[in-house]
């Protein structure tokens, strides 16, 4: 009985045994298969940041007297003119002081030829003289005065412009320095966004003069039909973010673009010494990017790697994989972990040539 036992687990072990022969005999035979190296390049790529839209002129449109709001010639959003008069305040006040200052200056020019007279005939001293024509000088720089406070009564636009919204009826009683309205010369526009330190060291060793020109994408996922340019760079870093903003401009003729606005600027940026795979080469697995690298055995091995851009049907590798890295290229839906395959090399730069040229 127990040799019959022992027979029977024999012949169990030797069976296994042909199984897992047979198992690592078919894990050998996957077939053959493409793997190609990352391949290390300049290149460029578009990003976007977010920005900010601002008018070249914004300002705020202030009454420079108090009094009560008159006239209001102008209605919300609507486009004015340089020197064109968008509110008045109530003149009258400032105009009988101005009536007041002609009549005193008439007295003083009175007084100053009385006086020349009798100094030309030594009736009178010439320091007498002297002090006519001071009181008329007086006379005169107050009657600019009140020109000046009647003047300010027409509250004008400074330039061409669109008003916002008007914050006082007809018949408010404003003090001076009250704030009426704001006007913005959308003509042309501002957009500012924030670039990291190492994106503006990238960007400012590339001599290329496509660098300055800009894209805007609008909130609707429209592209701005103008193209933008980057006129300048802001002096210092902020600190908290370590990013430094960029100041672009863009035409507006249409007057489509407001101040105050959002978007996105798109803007190519220089990447040195990228890594550079095939985005066929790659496959997902709960949000992360995985490649099957090959190791001195031929036994493929998956790993994970980060993805620093994307390019059209490329990947800047960020991190996980170096230039000699041999990685499956074709068939990728077809192995799994520690398969061994026999394969062949495609050179990387024949590979990508076919996909997307490197800029």
């Amino acid at each position: 009985m127990n040799r019959i036992v022992w027979l029977v687990s024999m012949y169990a072990l030797i069976y296994t045994a042909g199984c897992s022969a047979k198992a690592k005999e078919k894990k050998v035979e996957t077939g053959k298969f493409t793997v190609t190296t990352p391949f290390k390049a300049d290149t460029t790529v578009t990003k976007e940041y977010v920005s900010q839209i601002q008018s070249v002129r914004n300002i705020e449109i202030r009454a420079q007297e108090k009094g009560y709001l008159q006239n209001i010639n102008i209605d919300e959003g609507q486009y004015v003119h340089a020197g064109q008069v968008l509110f008045r305040i109530m003149p009258k006040l400032y105009e009988a002081e101005m009536l007041k200052a002609q009549a005193a200056m008439k007295e003083a020019e009175l007084e100053m030829l009385n006086t020349k007279t009798l100094a030309e005939k030594n009736i009178v001293s010439k320091t007498e003289q002297s002090i006519a024509q001071a009181k008329l000088d007086e006379a005169k720089a107050e009657l600019s005065l009140a020109q000046l406070h009647l003047s300010f009564t027409e509250i004008k636009a400074p330039f061409d412009g669109v008003v916002d919204r008007i914050r006082f009826k007809l018949g408010s009683l404003i003090d001076e320095g009250t704030l009426l309205t704001t006007l913005s010369d959308n003509k042309s526009m501002y957009v500012y966004f924030n670039v990291s330190e190492s994106e503006y060291l990238d960007y400012k060793a590339s001599k290329t003069n496509e660098r300055n020109n800009v894209t805007l994408l609008l909130a609707n996922g429209q592209t701005h039909k103008y193209k933008g340019t980057v006129e300048t760079v802001e002096g210092e870093f902020d600190n908290e973010t370590g990013n430094i903003a960029f100041r672009a401009k863009f035409p507006n003729p249409d007057l489509v673009l407001k101040h105050g606005e959002t978007g996105k600027v798109q803007m190519n940026v220089p990447v040195r010494n990228a890594l550079i795979i095939p985005q066929k080469a790659t496959y997902e697995i709960q949000d992360k990017i995985y490649v099957y690298v090959l190791d001195q055995n031929n036994v493929v091995r998956s790993k994970n790697i980060t993805i620093k851009n994307t390019l059209p049907d490329l990947y800047i590798v960020g991190s996980g994989l170096s230039e000699n890295d041999k990685i499956l290229l074709e068939g990728v839906q077809n192995v799994k972990e520690d398969d061994k395959i026999s394969y062949s090399y495609a050179d990387p730069k024949n590979v990508i040539s076919t996909l997307q040229l490197i800029k």
